[in-house]
């Protein structure tokens, strides 16, 4: 079978609060039907291999890395990107927060890094403990440096501006406790 002979489906995405229909190659990725057919290039091509995370967006309040989702597979789920997160005007507190403490330098890696921040803040304060929480059966999870590190790891940073990108999740995550 040649790439002419492959249909098309038809998948309808809820993107950023906005249905999308598409028609697309069974084998198209998540990232590419955002970047390429929505247009949306916030969302970021990296490695492509899921080993660097600049391509992570929201599903249905889930991180997951879109390089590795196809499409198709998504019908009907609600996804976030980094542009459906805030707005110039209204930016989202994780938005701000990277701003007030410099959490980028070149930039590449901050939209999934603010959307995966985004994802692991939900799972916080659902209970879901990480490999380095010290008592998984705690009702709270207390969100030190390491915790944030460890949520974090599946996001890197080539400029190396993990500092600031932990302090600007702290801030948030100290701000919605509070």
């Amino acid at each position: 079978m040649t790439t002419d002979e492959i249909a098309l489906l038809d998948a309808a995405l809820n993107v950023n609060g906005q249905v999308r229909r598409l028609q697309v190659d069974p084998r198209t990725t998540l990232l590419d039907a955002l970047r390429e057919h929505l247009h949306l290039t916030g969302t970021k091509k990296g490695c492509d291999h899921g080993q660097c995370g600049a391509c992570t967006v929201l599903v249905n309040g889930r991180r997951i890395n879109s390089c590795l989702s196809l499409a198709v597979m998504h019908d009907g789920d609600n996804i976030v990107t980094i542009e459906g997160l805030g707005s110039p005007g209204a930016l989202h507190p994780l938005q701000s927060a990277f701003v007030a403490h410099d959490g980028f330098q070149c930039g590449y890696c901050t939209p999934g890094q603010i959307c995966s921040a985004a994802g692991m803040l939900a799972e916080v304060s659902e209970g879901f403990p990480s490999h380095v929480t010290a008592d998984v059966s705690a009702p709270n999870v207390t969100l030190s440096d390491a915790e944030i590190r460890e949520r974090m790891s599946g996001n890197i940073c080539r400029c190396a501006a993990y500092p600031n990108i932990v302090d600007a999740i702290r801030d948030v995550a100290q701000k919605s406790v509070s």
